[in-house]
């Protein structure tokens, strides 16, 4: 058991292993790296595996982690939820949380570890799909769970640049997986969370004079187009509601009495509008007059 203790801590971000059969634990790893990406083929005895919230704040480790059960039984604890990983069940999680793995008896299964921006899914997203079973008998994951476990079997093969790609391949499969089978029914459910994620992010950007619907969608791991996509589905454009929270940001303030010493660029500059005259323009054509008269108008009257 010291020496799997001393190797896993090598392999991966420090975690606390105990097991009931110590003095006999017995175990075997096979390990393949392909450039960020690493699987590791693990025959062992019974043992608990924790990623606690001290070992995390300890070392972070931004990269996730999947598990394929290719023998005996593992359960898998993270936010909350817990799957039992039977042979031809999958298993995501996350190392920069806790978690839990616990094998009750002799087990074989690959681990395979990769950076978070591997895989397409935005922070709220991977919140929903750690510890959710992907097994090999319903849905997608009849099509997702065999490419793994060939990935598994062959693991002597995988080596060169076809192979990283075939790695890719399999995990964006995972990904369109769990989409469809999690987060897609989960989002219909509460509405459309990449919006709500994206206008949130807006109004707390305000201040960017940079903030345009590329950078929103960098911050949220997606794609421009699939941003546009979701926000033209509740007829919105990711650029014009930009446009609009800013002015009504800029009109509040131009009718606050406590704002009457600022200049409109100052006020316009808090809120990442640096050109005077397009702020003029942008404001007249949204509320019918300039900003210098919206103003005047309104602290007159108060």
């Amino acid at each position: 058991m010291d020496q799997w203790r001393g190797i896993i801590d090598a392999s991966f971000a420090a975690l606390d292993i105990t097991s009931p059969v110590e003095p006999d634990f017995r175990a075997d790893l096979t390990v393949v790296e392909l450039d960020d990406v690493h699987l590791f083929d693990m025959h062992t005895d019974a043992h608990r595996v924790v990623r606690s919230a001290d070992l995390v704040a300890r070392e972070a480790g931004e990269y996730l982690k999947l598990s394929l059960q290719l023998t005996g039984q593992g359960r898998l604890w993270q936010d909350g939820r817990e799957c039992v990983l039977h042979p031809g069940s999958l298993g995501l999680y996350v190392a920069y949380r806790p978690y839990e793995l616990v094998f009750d008896g002799p087990q074989r299964s690959m681990v395979m570890t990769f950076p978070r921006s591997v895989v397409h899914l935005t922070p709220a997203q991977l919140d929903m799909v750690t510890a959710q079973r992907v097994g090999q008998d319903q849905g997608l994951g009849r099509v997702a769970v065999p490419m793994f476990r060939n990935l598994a079997e062959n693991m002597d093969l995988l080596h060169g640049p076809h192979a990283m790609k075939l790695v890719r391949s399999a995990l964006d499969m995972l990904v369109s997986v769990l989409s469809a089978e999690v987060v897609e029914p989960a989002e219909e459910n509460a509405g459309d969370l990449l919006v709500q994620q994206a206008t949130a992010y807006i109004d707390d950007h305000l201040d960017d004079p940079e903030l345009s619907p590329g950078s929103v969608a960098r911050a949220l791991y997606v794609s421009v187009r699939q941003l546009h996509s979701r926000f033209a589905a509740q007829d919105l454009t990711v650029a014009s509601h930009i446009r609009a929270v800013r002015l009504a940001a800029i009109r509040a303030d131009l009718a606050n009495p406590a704002h009457r010493h600022e200049t409109v660029h100052t006020i316009s500059a808090r809120y990442g509008l640096l050109d005077p005259a397009h702020v003029s323009k942008v404001f007249k054509t949204e509320f019918g007059e300039t900003p210098s008269a919206y103003r005047r108008r309104v602290l007159e009257a108060s």
